[in-house]
């Protein structure tokens, strides 16, 4: 998959994307990350031709997005946030549909069905109705709908929003199942710790533009040395306090510090060689630590010492573009 210089704007003028450049090779577990509304999911939908590009040269499996999008269609699988299975339909008869929908030949249904509801985990509830199933056999079976065809590219947009901790990490187990088999997959997601376990290299978009990549190791050398983290009795203005003093100790150097609910944060080269110089420097101020740790950066804070965020896993969707995106795609999907 190749975007060189993607740019989409809506009628009413909004840029949702701007000059995005993405290269994905084949076989590669691909991680999109953004705040919301940073233009994710404008993205994936363009990629999947449910959305016309303004400007740019966009191929995926060696189609144009723009002059061949059934071409493109036909060669990718797409699971969007929200499922697509029919609740009337048993997990069998929701996969079967999808294989008729996707020409796939009729002598290869039967293995082909049996051998997805047994890679997601479904094939003891084949006969049941999909109404029946949990939030996350659902996810499943969306996923599962999406491989009949057996597709080289499967696009993901935020496939586990919503879901318990143990229906995630079932999810996981799977992509990485598929990918593991040669699947390309392009995901989109706002947990980051989904995105540290499972892609092999990440790009982070803001606010259209494509601002880091490189694989999660990578990024998480851009922070810039360990987390000191330290919690204090007293609240804000304690934490207020033990913040100016961190900034104030040359020993940490050019030292990145935070206040938060329980106290203060410093990223530092020197943050496991000088914490202890900070507990003294707070218990001579009269500050009460309650809780001291050094830690390795995660992914959250290498977002927040790229964008100045922390990344809202809360929020599933591009909520500054979601509704001229709900217009755009109305207006597209019947291509």
């Amino acid at each position: 998959m190749d975007a060189t210089g993607l740019e989409l704007t809506y009628a009413d003028g909004t840029q949702a994307v701007r000059g995005v450049d993405l290269r994905v090779p084949e076989g590669e577990f691909f991680g999109f990350l953004g705040p919301n509304g940073a233009g994710k999911t404008t993205t994936i939908k363009v990629l999947a031709t449910l959305l016309s590009p303004t400007a740019g040269d966009v191929s995926v499996n060696g189609f144009d997005v723009a002059t061949d999008p059934r071409a493109v269609r036909e060669s990718i699988g797409y699971m969007a946030q929200e499922t697509s299975v029919d609740p009337e339909l048993t997990a069998e008869e929701n996969i079967r549909f999808a294989c008729e929908a996707y020409g796939v030949p009729k002598a290869d249904r039967a293995d082909r069905i049996a051998d997805l509801l047994d890679l997601v985990d479904l094939a003891d509830v084949a006969d049941k109705r999909a109404d029946e199933f949990s939030g996350g056999m659902k996810k499943r079976l969306d996923a599962a709908t999406a491989l009949v065809h057996r597709p080289p590219l499967v696009f993901l947009d935020e496939p586990t929003t919503g879901l318990d901790p143990k229906a995630r990490n079932r999810l996981w187990e799977y992509f990485e199942d598929i990918n593991d088999r040669g699947t390309t997959i392009f995901l989109t997601t706002q947990y980051l710790e989904e995105a540290d376990a499972l892609c092999d290299r990440l790009a982070v978009i803001l606010d259209g533009e494509i601002v880091a990549d490189g694989s999660p190791t990578d990024l998480k050398r851009r922070v810039g040395g360990e987390v000191l983290e330290v919690s204090l009795e007293d609240g804000a203005d304690a934490h207020e306090r033990a913040a100016a003093i961190a900034e104030d100790m040359a020993v940490f150097g050019d030292a990145a510090v935070e206040t938060t609910d329980d106290g203060i944060t410093v990223t530092s080269e020197a943050a496991r060689q000088h914490g202890t110089d900070l507990l003294v420097a707070l218990r001579d101020a009269d500050l009460v630590v309650t809780g001291f740790n050094v830690r390795a950066p995660t992914l959250d804070d290498v977002f927040l010492a790229i964008t100045g965020e922390h990344l809202d896993a809360d929020v599933t969707d591009d909520a500054v573009t979601d509704g001229a995106m709900t217009d755009a795609v109305d207006g597209e999907a019947g291509r």
